[in-house]
């Protein structure tokens, strides 16, 4: 009969104990464990290497994995859950992944993965080595459902978590895809008119002889700018674009630059906005999970993309850390409205923050929603206002012109 060498957790507990287990099969010997109340961690016969299931060494796979983005996060946690729920543990999911996925960066990851946990480490702590994929707050939530056994709830609300954010950022994506056409089709309106249709009117209207008018003339000497200065332009703003976003990258830079979006009267609302509706999404779903407060204030303001925003929230965790109420060191930040704040003073007297913080955060996305949505509005109006006033003028320039060479005729 075979013999399997194993690591399993009992349930509520973070240490894995080994030992070694007689079972005519491996789905034998796993049933056996499960049915001692223990979570699986590693299993694996007697005398056979223990390698990843991709085939490839350990080394290789973690290579292979370091080439992946937050892009493969949740399409992993998605196929985890559902064999989660299917009774696996996790380590054997992850191993039966890592064997059936097609995808060539999900099924490194998941051989890395399993590499890891064959060596006896928890799936938290393997997750941690791959910190393009799996951030803190996910190590830290994923680590918390295993000491408290509750890894299936954990692993949902991450989905749940990550899959809002996804949905939020695709519709603020197609919100802006209908005013970026309209951009690109005026400008080449434009463009058109300006270096096809001006020229060989300038050549027509010459040709007839005569002087032309003020309204033709500007649009003809405008365009002969464009014309040989418009390439310089280009390069420039190209060039100019590109050294800002080189200094950006820097810590100096992105903090100056982030402080600036704070000043811009339209853009400070947006830009404060999407903060708030991230620091609230993500501070519930910590909470929810059985993170402390001020742990899950430390991970959720790093998770904030506006530098100076995170300046100001991390002020508000230190006296969160010091004592004061989390209500009450919000509302020294300024950011949020008082409206908000009630609703997190309740939630806070009543000891529902996690629900307070998730009305507040669904608030913020229709607000910011509606905000998009108008903006949409505003700039698809403006380019077709505008589009449409050039097409008038040009329309003004040529009829004026021929009015006059014609009357010039006559005399």
């Amino acid at each position: 009969m075979p013999r399997y060498n194993y690591a399993a957790r009992a349930a509520g507990s973070i240490a894995a104990t080994t030992g070694t287990l007689d079972a005519f099969s491996r789905r034998e010997a796993l049933h056996l464990l499960q049915a001692r109340g223990l979570q699986v961690v590693r299993l694996v016969e007697e005398g056979g290497a223990l390698r990843p299931i991709s085939g490839s060494n350990g080394n290789g796979a973690s290579a292979a994995a370091r080439r992946l983005s937050t892009k493969e996060r949740l399409p992993f946690l998605e196929a985890l859950v559902d064999l989660v729920n299917a009774g696996l543990s996790a380590g054997e999911a992850v191993r039966l992944l890592a064997m059936r996925l097609q995808e060539p960066k999900l099924k490194s990851l998941c051989a890395s993965l399993w590499a890891r946990l064959g060596e006896g480490s928890t799936l938290s702590t393997a997750m941690g080595e791959h910190p393009a994929v799996f951030d803190r707050q996910t190590v830290n939530l994923i680590a918390a459902g295993e000491a408290t056994g509750n890894l299936k709830e954990v692993l949902s609300r991450l989905i749940q978590h990550f899959t809002e954010q996804r949905d939020l950022r695709q519709k603020f994506l197609a919100t802006l895809a209908y005013p970026a056409f309209i951009c690109f089709l005026g400008g080449g309106v434009v463009l058109f008119l300006l270096f096809f249709l001006v020229p060989r009117l300038q050549t027509l209207l010459g040709s007839l002889g005569g002087r032309l008018p003020f309204a033709t003339r500007l649009l003809v000497n405008g365009s002969h700018f464009l014309l040989y200065a418009g390439p310089f332009i280009a390069l420039s703003l190209a060039v100019g674009l590109g050294f800002f976003l080189r200094w950006r990258q820097t810590p100096d830079g992105r903090r100056q630059s982030d402080a600036w979006l704070l000043r811009l009267p339209v853009v400070r609302d947006f830009v404060v906005q999407a903060a708030i509706l991230n620091f609230a999404h993500t501070l519930a779903v910590l909470i929810e999970n059985g993170v402390t407060t001020a742990e899950a204030l430390r991970l959720t303001e790093r998770a904030v993309d506006n530098t100076r925003v995170q300046e100001i929230l991390h002020e508000a965790t230190d006296r969160v850390i010091e004592g004061a109420s989390l209500c009450a060191s919000l509302q020294r930040t300024n950011l949020i409205p008082p409206l908000f704040l009630d609703r997190l003073a309740v939630g806070e007297q009543t000891g529902h923050l996690a629900p307070s913080l998730r009305q507040i955060a669904q608030s913020y996305q229709v607000g910011l929603s509606r905000r998009l949505q108008n903006a949409t509005r505003l700039i698809s109006g403006t380019v077709l206002f505008a589009t449409f006033g050039f097409v008038a003028f040009l329309a003004y320039a040529i009829v004026t012109a021929l009015f006059q060479v014609s009357a010039s005729f006559r005399l």
